[in-house]
């Protein structure tokens, strides 16, 4: 399979990390839908200084920005960390920060995108990743792409009062491989 471009989608793009997008994303904490349906930690703005330090190279993660293709306007991150090279694996991490970008399928883009570079850049064979069971929008985004349910860890996060489980699903190379063709 020849790829084009590895970093260019129909409308994004994977980019690097700039020294301006370290204030639009502290703005995106400022959001508590975002930070309660991109992690399961406590719902708390970071400061400036710590959205600085985020998408920091490491040896285990790749981690990108999502720009958009027609005006560079910063829409989110999507990265890959836990990197096991050894097992050729790796967990998928995605938030769409900007409200005006999301439900839009500018999540989806990124997936596909992330997929495509986990597994013909990096060489994975598994692509995992945890969802909040209310997160329906995103639950349906990662099936579309080919995501499979691999269980679920029950009553694992708590809000307002509630417990919900936290979705556990995954991909494998032949199953992207065979969607991709399709």
């Amino acid at each position: 399979m020849k790829i084009a471009n590895l970093f260019y989608g129909e409308r994004i793009k994977l980019a690097a990390v700039r020294e301006e997008d370290a204030e639009v994303m502290f703005k995106w904490g400022e959001d508590a839908e975002y930070l309660r349906n991109v992690d399961t930690d406590l719902a708390l703005p970071y400061t400036l200084k710590q959205m600085e330090s985020e998408g920091t190279p490491s040896s285990n993660e790749v981690y990108f920005r999502l720009r958009t293709l027609a005006d560079d306007v910063l829409i989110g991150f999507v990265a890959i960390h836990g990197i096991e090279w050894n097992n050729r694996t790796g967990q998928l991490a995605i938030g769409i920060g900007d409200m005006e970008y999301r439900g839009k399928g500018y999540g989806a883009e990124a997936v596909r995108l992330i997929l495509r570079y986990a597994f013909c850049e990096l060489n994975l064979n598994r692509v995992g990743l945890d969802v909040i069971e209310y997160n329906n929008q995103a639950i349906r985004t990662y099936e579309k792409a080919g995501f499979q349910l691999e269980g679920r860890v029950r009553s694992a996060v708590l809000r307002d009062g509630n417990s919900y489980d936290r979705i556990m699903m995954g991909i494998l190379y032949s199953e992207w491989r065979a969607a991709v063709k399709g």
